[in-house]
């Protein structure tokens, strides 16, 4: 089974247990959010296809840590015109472990994640020292 949600003005197919990484979302590590717009739901053999959203249909998924993306560089030069301009950025992200898909106004389980499965503090998702 998976869906097809809509967060942070783009398309994301999720199934249970995936691993995502969206926009910022404002929650800390640990705490559960709900994706009620679900464009798309799979069951074992039906499609449902929402005009725009499904109704009744959400996902719930659990935050594991809040993180940035790589750094973007926007230079411009003029030729001959001495005129540089050096700009860099970075993208708030959030990773969303998936934890279930929900049909026909079900409400998610209040499981809890395991500390253990929560990265340390210092280390992006990847489990990278920084």
């Amino acid at each position: 089974m998976f869906a097809v949600i809509k967060t942070g003005g783009k398309q994301y197919r999720v199934a249970a247990d995936d691993v995502i990484t969206v926009a910022k979302l404002d929650a800390g590590a640990g705490e559960t959010v709900a994706f009620a717009e679900v464009l798309m739901l799979t069951g074992d053999a039906s499609v449902e296809v929402g005009a725009p959203t499904v109704a009744g249909a959400s996902v719930a998924g659990e935050i594991v840590a809040q993180t940035r993306g790589p750094k973007v560089i926007a230079f411009k030069k003029r030729r001959r015109k001495n005129s540089r301009r050096k700009r860099g950025h970075r993208q708030d992200l959030t990773t969303v472990r998936i934890t279930e898909i929900l049909a026909g106004g079900a409400q998610p389980s209040r499981r809890r994640a395991d500390p253990a499965d929560m990265p340390v503090e210092g280390e992006d998702a990847a489990g990278v020292s920084a």
